[in-house]
């Protein structure tokens, strides 16, 4: 039996070595940095005496990809956190208002003919937009369908305290610019799908907690070999076949029975493999983080429209927020971020205005663009060498740049091999 080398510990490579090592395949694990995650991590900050994720990811009940994960590499019970029910709170800066969106369980969406379920100030009628993104999308691959912005109006009511939030957080861009092929893909795996789809899941205790150390664990326990701080350099390719791997430290050469999962950011798999396709412009996201232990009764995560905020994440030993499609504040002072934020924080939960412990946290390249532009450049995980496939939420899985993404791309580089494996012995 030949080794599959799985480069890259961020979730898709994780997912793909889980995927592998779940069908008895020898996996060797290797990693650039000193611990797994990637962007989905933990890791203890000294400046809140805390440990933090590395970015707030708010899941939903219909993210299968990821609860099936989390279900094979035997995940704690309590890795995710929500309520009973789709229930989503939400705040106006604004106006002081406060709603929230309860959709019902089951697929007919009776919800939104109850005032006391929908958005204040909205009509029945007015949820019937997001048709226009199913119908743009029908059949048409990422990319060809064009813009949100052409297939449902982006103005109004309606938009302004539902659309727009929840779009933008899922797909980290305007989504008056967005693919409105990756946003049918959401709507139809989560909202479209009922409220038992839609219900909201937090890993209060940590993305490493849920996601990264089971998965650790479970591969080491199927006998994978887990290789940190070792960077690809380049790659070997010979007669179609990746034949070695150039890492810091040493080479390893990649054998006729073996194979290669490239699970790598796109700008990094762009470097060692010239040529291949992958998006070319990033949107950024600003997390902040505050070393408050929230008010009894808090509400664990709140959407809010009209400030800089956009979600707040009331976990048990801090405030953090979520800020997308932050281009725009990267060149602020993260001090002067941190006073706005916290203004905003200390208002909606009337706390004491003093800016107390902070943390601002600025993501550059967060995520592609996900433009139809950017959504058309998505690698396939084959590759035009046999014992190569590629890993990633930036390749091409339906679904922008989110931990279901990161986890469906590595199941389908997996299966991607396995496919491949069967032609290669039908052929001989």
């Amino acid at each position: 039996m030949g080794t599959t080398h799985v480069v890259g510990a961020g979730l898709a490579g994780l997912s793909a070595a889980v995927s592998l090592s779940q069908r008895g395949e020898r996996v060797v694990l290797h990693e650039a940095a000193k611990q797994a995650g990637g962007r989905c991590r933990s890791y203890f900050d000294p400046s809140l005496g805390l440990t933090i994720d590395n970015g707030n990811h708010l899941l939903l009940s219909g993210n299968t990809d990821s609860l099936d994960f989390l279900t094979v590499i035997g995940a704690p019970g309590d890795a995710l956190t929500g309520p009973d029910e789709a229930l989503f709170d939400f705040a106006d800066l604004k106006t002081g208002e406060r709603w929230a969106l309860r959709p019902n369980a089951g697929r007919l969406p009776w919800w939104v003919l109850s005032q006391a379920r929908r958005v204040p100030g909205t009509r029945a009628r007015d949820y019937l937009a997001p048709l226009g993104i199913l119908k743009a999308a029908a059949g048409k691959p990422d990319g060809a369908g064009g813009t949100i912005g052409e297939a449902m109006p982006c103005t109004g009511t309606l938009y302004e305290r539902l659309w727009h939030p929840v779009l933008l957080a899922a797909l980290n861009t305007d989504p008056r610019e967005s693919d409105v092929g990756l946003a049918a893909t959401i709507l139809r795996e989560t909202l479209g799908a009922g409220g038992r789809a839609c219900r909201p899941l937090i890993a209060v205790n940590g993305l490493s907690t849920a996601f990264v150390d089971p998965a650790i664990r479970y591969l080491e326990g199927r006998g994978a070999e887990i290789r940190l701080g070792r960077r690809l350099r380049g790659l070997e390719r010979t007669a179609g076949r990746v034949t070695r791997l150039d890492f810091s430290d040493e080479p390893v050469a990649v054998g006729t029975d073996d194979s290669v999962v490239l699970a790598l950011p796109p700008w990094v798999a762009a470097e060692v493999m010239p040529g291949i396709a992958t998006p070319q412009s990033y949107r950024s996201i600003v997390n902040a983080h505050f070393a408050v232990v929230p008010k009894h009764g808090s509400p664990l995560f709140l959407g809010v429209v009209n400030g800089l905020t956009e979600w707040l994440f009331a976990y048990p030993d801090r405030y953090s927020v979520t800020i997308s499609g932050a281009d725009r504040l990267l060149d602020v002072a993260r001090e002067d971020l941190a006073r706005q934020i916290w203004s905003e924080i200390a208002k909606l939960g009337n706390l004491a205005p003093e800016l107390p412990s902070w943390q601002i946290v600025k993501e550059k390249r967060a995520t592609f663009a996900a433009t139809p532009e950017e959504a058309a450049r998505r690698a396939k995980p084959e590759t035009a060498y046999e014992n190569l496939v590629l890993a990633g939420d930036w390749t091409a899985t339906g679904l922008p740049s989110t931990i279901e993404g990161a986890i469906r791309s590595g199941r389908n580089a997996a299966r991607a091999l396995a496919c491949g494996a069967t032609r290669t012995r039908v052929a001989a």
